[in-house]
Formats: structure tokens, sequence, C-alpha cells
């Protein structure tokens, strides 16, 4: 509403210099607020009619100012226009970056991604895990090389962004960056994210998602058979930081906590449950869902193994970091001659497959142990099994064949 704005010219008096001189400032008041900026003009004191909010006279030089304060005027109008066109939100200050040409409207990507994770950065242990902050870091870093590459420039406009930019942009995470598929798919996911930040805020008039759709690839999950599984059970390691890693991994097999859960599990989240027997009560730190998972005899041995009563409130297991982790477990692979890429995610898939659903145990109560939000999520490892049976059978029908 037009109403709300006023545009208004007035002198500030030279502190220092000349006292009969005065400078032109600008102030911008929209719904009771203000915002004001130099003209940079100065002018007669004299001279200045505060009523006409302009000079008096018709010398060229007052003609002169007075056509600057004019064309200021309409150019202030012409943003404020614009942003009503735009239903942008108007404050003072947004109407007086935009008539300098500051505004959102110039707002660059890693700009809003560098805010973005800032934010984030605050919110870490509350609604975020550093893992998440780690990945949108590590996606803007692919921005920022890919805007280098392809622009010259580490920096590119919001409202630049197309659907070519996009399809550049997973073309250089594939071929420059050298990620497969469903990583490209997982950092595009992200600057999706910040994009949607940038479309909700006014930055840009369309989203360049829409209608964009992220198509991962199904990749086969790796897990343990019931005799690699035992292998691993049954092997006894002399040193004691492999023997520590093995143990959470074999506890892993038996609960299907992730890592980083594993990390945080402490006495408080074994429970008495409604059988009288004892369950592992967490909520996941990924997808804040609840697992609720009975303690098997495998993880209660492992976890006796480990107890001290002095201890109670600290995390029940000892651990390495994530990445020191895999690497001792590629090496235990290798001890217990199993030739598969052992990581500590295995173990979660393994508690699906062969611990859980080989065993009979319905697919509703797998997904409520693995704290999955979607049936949807647990349903690919029952096809795993499902091939694993249809192996099975195969190779049975030749025996009898």
């Amino acid at each position: 509403m037009q109403e709300l704005l006023s545009i208004l010219f007035y002198i500030r008096k030279s502190k220092v210099q000349d006292l009969d001189v005065g400078t032109i400032y600008l102030r911008i008041t929209y719904n009771g607020e203000r915002s004001e900026l130099s003209t940079f003009l100065k002018v007669s004191l004299e001279k200045w009619n505060a009523k006409a909010n302009k000079l008096m006279g018709s010398s060229p030089t007052t003609k002169e100012v007075n056509r600057n304060l004019d064309m200021i005027k309409k150019n202030v109008y012409r943003a404020y226009q614009d942003m009503m066109d735009k239903q942008q939100d108007i404050t003072a200050l947004k109407l007086r970056n935009r008539y300098l040409g500051k505004d959102d409207s110039r707002k660059h990507i890693l700009e809003v991604f560098d805010e973005h994770n800032a934010k984030m950065e605050k919110l870490v242990g509350k609604d975020y895990t550093m893992r998440t902050l780690q990945r949108y870091k590590t996606t803007k870093r692919h921005v920022s090389d890919f805007n280098l590459a392809n622009y010259s420039a580490k920096d590119y406009l919001v409202k630049d962004i197309d659907v070519k930019y996009i399809n550049s942009f997973i073309y250089y995470l594939k071929t420059t960056a050298h990620v497969s598929h469903n990583s490209a798919m997982k950092y595009l996911s992200y600057l999706k994210k910040v994009i949607r930040i940038c479309y909700a805020n006014g930055w840009i008039e369309k989203d360049p998602f829409y209608n964009f759709k992220l198509r991962t690839q199904e990749i086969e999950k790796e897990f343990l058979t019931k005799e690699e599984l035992n292998k691993l059970i049954e092997k006894e390691l002399s040193n004691e930081r492999l023997e520590q890693v093995l143990d959470a991994f074999i506890f892993s097999c038996f609960t299907g906590l992730a890592y980083v859960d594993v990390t945080k599990l402490t006495h408080d989240d074994i429970i008495l449950g409604i059988d009288g027997e004892q369950w592992i009560k967490v909520k996941r730190t990924k997808t804040g869902t609840v697992s609720n998972i009975p303690l098997l005899p495998a993880a209660k041995h492992i976890i006796a193994k480990y107890y001290d009563e002095e201890q109670k409130g600290l995390p029940l297991l000892p651990m390495s970091s994530n990445q020191k982790t895999n690497s001792y477990l590629k090496e235990i692979a290798d001890i217990c001659e199993i030739n598969k890429n052992l990581t500590f995610h295995v173990a979660r898939h393994t508690f699906a497959t062969t611990v859980t659903l080989s065993n009979g145990v319905p697919i509703e109560s797998v997904s409520k142990m693995l704290g999955h939000k979607s049936l949807k999520t647990t349903q690919h490892y029952a096809k795993i099994v499902d091939r694993k049976l249809s192996d099975d059978v195969q190779k049975l029908k030749k025996v009898f064949g």
C-alpha cells in the first residue's frame, strides 16, 4: 500500500567544514520504520526549501540538483513497485538496499550456503548432526569448484541458476569430481534444499528444481552370511584395539544400531520390556525415530565383557573414530578371510537380513527395530533375502535335478 511509503529529503549541516553548506540525505519511511542514506549532494543551506523538499532558485546548478532529487525519488518508487509486483516482503531497509543495488536479488549461491551452514552449525547436537553439516560443507565445496571450472568464478548469482546449471553440475560431479551417481544425487539434494530457501525468501522467481526428479540407482547392500558372521564371532584376536572394534561390530550385527548410535549407547538406554526381558530403546541420531531392540544373548555377552560399575552414564563400549573403525574392519576381514568390503554399516545390514528377516522376523518388526520411518526402506532388505532364497532354491534344483 503506497500510503505506507514516504520519501523525504533533508539537510545535514557540516560539522567541520563550511557551516553554510549541508549534505542532502534521503529518508525512506515504510510502515513506520525509517532508513536513511546520503545523496552526496552538497547545497547552500539558505537555498534549501524544507517544505518543498528541493532547492529554491533557477540557476543551472539548482536545476541539476532538483533533477537529481526527482530521479532518486522515481528510482525509489520504481524499486518499491518492483518489490510489490513480486510480492516480496518490504521494509525500509530492504527498499533502501534495493535502490542501492544491494538487494537480495543479487544473492550468490555460496553466500546463501554460508548463511545456511552458519545457522546449522549452531543447531548441531540439537536439530542436526555434525555429519549432516559436513555434507552441506562438502556440497558447497563442490559447487564452488564447479563454478570455477565452468564460469571462471567461485560464486554464482542465485537468480541465474536454471535447469542447465543443474544438469551441468551433475555432469561435473560424475566426470571431474568422480563421484558415483547416488553420491551426485545426494549432493544435488543438498543444493536443492538451499535453492528452496532462496525461492521461499523471494530471491528467485522460479524454482529450477520444480519437476526435477532426483533418481538414485538401486545398489546391493553388503551383508554377512551366517557362516561369515560365525567366523567373526569365533575369531580370537591378540590385538586389543582390533578386538574392541570386532566386538562393537558384532554388537551392531545383533542390534542393528548404526555406528553413531553405538558410540552414544549407555546403560540408561537399556530398559525392561513388558516381556520381562532387556531391550534397547534409543532415538536414532540420523532420523530422530525411536528404535526398540531386544537385547539378544550375543549382544548381552559383549556388554557384560565391558561392564564397569564405575562408568555408569558413559558409553557402553570402547569406540574408535568411524574412519579408524572401518580401517580396522578391513584388517579384520583379511585376517578372517572374508572377501567383502567390511564397514561398520555392513553390521546394520547383517542384522536386517541374516539375523532377523532370514529367521522369520516379520518385516514390520524389523522396520521398528531399525528405526526406519517408512516400511518401504526396510523392504529392500526383504528383496535381498528373497533373492538369496531364490538362489538357494536354484542350487537345490541342480542337486536333485
